[in-house]
């Protein structure tokens, strides 16, 4: 132990904050290990995946140009899609972030006179100027797609009789935001997706329903496309990436939603055809392969979290003793100065970077400042260890990710080392 004490007295971390983070793991082995058998189930997935489609080392080939008869990028897709029991997946380096996968999805599936649909309130900051909900340029209001949200209901339910009268002959596509975003609402089971999903088709069959997927994959034995959904969608510098991804974004879901896609997000008539991989694809693929083990690490490091923070009076969701379905832990902090100590521990303690102090700043795409923590291997990596929040009431700070579970630990400890020292937490 004093060993240990020592080391992490090394990295900044006080022997009473490490020592009340001990305290919190002897409460947590059985969960941890609930979590690693998820994991194991996982990877037994992936693995599979890859042997029934015999990857090899000509997968990992690279290709340039138009990128015609690309071998591994072509067999990626199809790992993709058996391991999230699709028709077909749309995987590629050429969709930079999960926002640009998600304004893919919905523009391809979605023709002027056509209403979106969100049941589970206000959608994530970035994807609002997508809709039109804030104006921007090329949104989908300016084509002629009008929206239509219904807000949950107090504690996080959805709203069922709102959402039956909110869906009309113009409804094409229903968007559900799996995680939280920056609101401190419930991140949605898959069991709870399913059930609204059915919900939604049972009022209308031929509804279009598509999962943004985002930090909740490999959370659990099942996806959102296992119980329903059109689409699920997602950012490869997430979860599915495993941290080796250097960019991308997925689309998994029904042949001809994706094939939409592929035309969308290249050009009509070339699709999937074309798309070069640039040199990546071993990186997409070991990153796919490593992902359900990382995932488990982060998905631990947001449970350590919150048995650290709420013991001190701080309101966290999910809350320490709740079932997780995504890798985010929100932790209402209350203040901005708090924030900044919280942000400023988990820099403190990432391998690149630690040596710079977060502070808000005005980031594209947001409507307020934002102060985002993050020394990652890979820009805005937010499977790599991260925490982030706009700068509004209830000053909630979002941590996630952590390629190993004890740097997870580390980082959590370290920002719980500045709220001391700040003089805003008295163990």
């Amino acid at each position: 132990m004093e060993q240990f004490t020592q080391m992490y007295a090394a990295l900044g971390v006080s022997p009473a904050v490490y020592e009340y983070g001990e305290k919190a793991l002897e409460r947590l082995r059985e969960r941890f290990a609930e979590i690693d058998k998820i994991a194991e189930y996982n990877q037994g997935k992936v693995i599979a995946a890859m042997q029934k489609n015999r990857v090899s080392a000509a997968c990992f080939a690279g290709t340039t140009g138009y990128g015609y008869d690309d071998l591994g990028r072509d067999n990626l897709e199809r790992v993709y899609a058996d391991v999230f029991h699709t028709e077909a997946a749309l995987v590629r380096p050429q969709i930079t972030c999960g926002t640009h996968a998600l304004t893919v999805a919905l523009s391809a599936n979605l023709l002027p006179g056509d209403e979106l649909l969100s049941p589970v309130g206000l959608p994530y900051d970035t994807l609002q100027e997508v809709i039109g909900i804030r104006e921007s340029p090329c949104s989908l209001k300016e084509y002629g797609v009008s929206y239509r949200q219904v807000d949950l209901l107090p504690g996080g339910t959805f709203d069922f009789d709102g959402i039956r009268a909110a869906i009309n002959e113009k409804t094409k596509l229903v968007t559900i935001q799996r995680s939280k975003g920056y609101a401190t609402r419930p991140t949605f089971s898959v069991t709870q997706i399913g059930e609204l999903i059915a919900f939604v088709k049972s009022i209308k069959p031929d509804v279009l329903v598509m999962v943004d997927n985002c930090y909740g994959e490999f959370v659990e034995t099942i996806e959102p496309s296992d119980v329903g959904a059109d689409m699920v969608v997602g950012s490869l510098i997430k979860n599915p990436g495993g941290g080796l991804a250097p960019i991308g974004g997925y689309i998994c879901g029904t042949r001809e939603c994706v094939n939409r896609c592929a035309y969308r997000l290249t050009a009509p008539g070339l699709g999937q055809e074309v798309g070069a991989n640039l040199g990546l694809m071993t990186s997409l693929y070991q990153g796919f392969f490593l992902a359900p083990t990382v995932v488990a690490g982060a998905e631990k490091g947001a449970i350590f979290a919150a048995n650290l923070y709420e013991p001190l009076g701080f309101k966290c969701v999910p809350n320490a003793t709740e079932s997780r379905h995504d890798i985010i832990q929100a932790v209402e902090l209350g203040s901005e100065k708090a924030m900044i100590a919280f942000c400023a521990g988990i820099q403190g303690a990432a391998p690149v970077d630690a040596f710079a102090t977060p502070l808000p700043w005005d980031m594209p795409g947001y409507n307020d400042n934002v102060i985002m923590a993050a020394g990652a291997f890979i820009q805005g990596s937010s499977i790599e260890l991260s925490a982030d929040g706009p700068i509004r009431p209830p000053y909630a700070v979002y941590f996630q990710g952590g390629l190993t579970w004890c740097h997870a630990k580390l980082g959590i400890l370290k920002s719980l080392q500045e709220m001391v020292n700040a003089g805003l937490v008295d163990l």
